[in-house]
């Protein structure tokens, strides 16, 4: 079993050429003409990125709307990390169907990648793999290979020696040995991405037949070396990279580009910061109050909270240091009781909406205890939390007051926020509010117009994060 590791190890690697390193990046990206259309699971992928466009389906107009955009780059939500196994099929042959149907339509060549979580959960390999299914089809070529790279820097997600690791405070923890692994609905036990790509295959793809990408080659910039054992990939094989700072994703997206222009396909089953990389996005400042509530208001925002993690809790506890909010924890466990969680909601709602009308700000989270059964199932696991999910959500979507902000903590609760309750059809990305946690700008067609969106992941930052975002939204 893989130990823990001393977080001192991270600054232990040669810093490359970064002046090379962007040139080249740049050279490729702008030399592939290619749209790239990332499907994330939850709405927590666009974290790297700003001045892009989220759409929240797939239909033929939105797509046609994508791309035709300038971007090199758009999100479609998905949202399949809440779906069961029928649905994200249903939904994954259905998006790559219609995205090949518009590409044509455009005469436009074009990459799909699969944004998953950074701790590994999620419909890993069922995603990427129906989306070779329908590119071979549709595309009339094999596809050679698979990437897998969950590192993201600012959640403390980290690929080293082919371990993945979870950063706590100075210690750097084997993801199979958090409480992400334990995941009800996609748990899984191994911390090295070639046993867990093994693990989650059932053994189809074998730990020693995997390409591994080494930290070494990436810091030195041996693109031709790197180009070189991406093109000896077939017959899907796998790839996984590892990586400990963006220069590390960015290195490997200029051997990738160079693969791809001769002609060789890939799936890409990665966290944000290699989508940030490939799209070639800079960097920019974190968001200020200024940038993100443009709307003069004297009313109060709405906070909810549905993320169970040990980090959400904590987080949530800090949150109740600053004065002026008003907290309401909404009983979940009345799910079990038909009827008995949407009367719960309605009465939240009718307390929030008075309350934010009189400027105060509302924090709404669900009970911190996961509801646990004798004889459960993953997939009834799954469709309670969908159900408390809505709950949560109906507590801003039934508002008959416009916030001055809206917060989301936790990746279903975001989504079914973005989606069921804002109704946001099209969300232009203003950047991060704090490393990590995205801000959408709502479209003129959801419930609140140009009202800032945070989308908190349950499992990012530190202790004091969620505080210092709401801080900064109460100036």
């Amino acid at each position: 079993m893989e130990q823990p590791r001393s977080a001192s190890v991270l600054a232990q690697y040669p810093q490359p050429d970064t002046a090379r390193l962007s040139a080249a990046l740049a050279a490729e990206a702008n030399a592939n003409q290619r749209k790239i259309i990332v499907l994330d699971d939850d709405p927590t992928g666009v974290q790297t990125v700003h001045d892009i466009f989220v759409y929240t389906d797939w239909s033929i107009e939105s797509l046609r709307k994508g791309f035709a955009a300038p971007e090199k780059l758009f999100f479609i939500l998905t949202n399949s990390r809440g779906f069961t196994v029928a649905e994200t099929t249903k939904a994954h042959i259905e998006i790559a169907e219609h995205v090949d149907q518009v590409a044509r339509e455009f005469g436009m060549d074009y990459l799909i990648i699969s944004r998953g979580d950074s701790t590994l959960r999620g419909h890993y390999p069922l995603e990427t793999d129906l989306l070779r299914q329908v590119a071979e089809k549709k595309g009339g070529f094999a596809m050679d290979g698979e990437i897998l790279c969950p590192y993201f820097k600012e959640g403390g997600r980290f690929t080293l020696d082919n371990v993945h690791y979870v950063r706590y405070g100075d210690e750097l923890v084997p993801c199979g040995q958090t409480e992400f692994a334990k995941d009800e609905t996609f748990g899984y036990t191994s911390s090295n991405l070639c046993d867990y790509i093994e693990e989650k295959t059932a053994g189809k793809f074998r730990a020693g037949d995997i390409t591994c990408i080494s930290l070494e080659s990436l810091r030195a910039l041996d693109f031709d070396g790197i180009e070189a054992q991406l093109l000896a990939v077939h017959d899907f094989g796998k790839v996984v990279v590892n990586a400990v700072e963006d220069c590390d994703v960015q290195a490997f997206a200029v051997a990738l580009y160079r693969a791809m222009a001769k002609g060789r396909h890939f799936t890409i089953r990665c966290a944000a910061a290699l989508v940030k990389a490939i799209g070639n996005i800079s960097s920019q400042p974190l968001l200020s109050r200024e940038q993100m509530v443009t709307l003069k208001s004297s009313a109060g925002g709405i906070i909810v909270v549905g993320s169970h993690t040990k980090k959400t809790t904590a987080q949530l506890e800090e949150l109740k240091n600053v004065p002026g909010i008003e907290f309401i924890e909404m009983d979940s466990d009345k799910v079990l009781i038909l009827g008995a969680l949407e009367q719960e909601a309605a009465s939240i709602i009718e307390r929030c909406a008075r309350l934010i009308q009189q400027g105060t700000t509302c924090c709404v989270s669900t009970k911190r205890t996961v509801l646990t059964l004798p004889d459960d199932t993953p997939e009834a696991a799954l469709v309670r939390s969908v159900a408390i999910s809505d709950a949560l959500q109906s507590c801003v979507g039934k508002l008959p007051v416009t916030p001055a902000f809206v917060v989301a903590k936790g990746g279903i609760t975001s989504s079914d926020v973005g989606v069921k309750a804002l109704r946001v059809q099209c969300a232009r990305v203003l950047g991060q509010i704090r490393p990590g946690i995205p801000v959408w700008q709502t479209g003129s067609e959801s419930l609140f117009p140009g009202t800032p969106y945070v989308i908190f992941p349950g499992n990012v930052g530190e202790v004091s994060t969620l505080r210092e975002a709401v801080e900064i939204l109460l100036g």
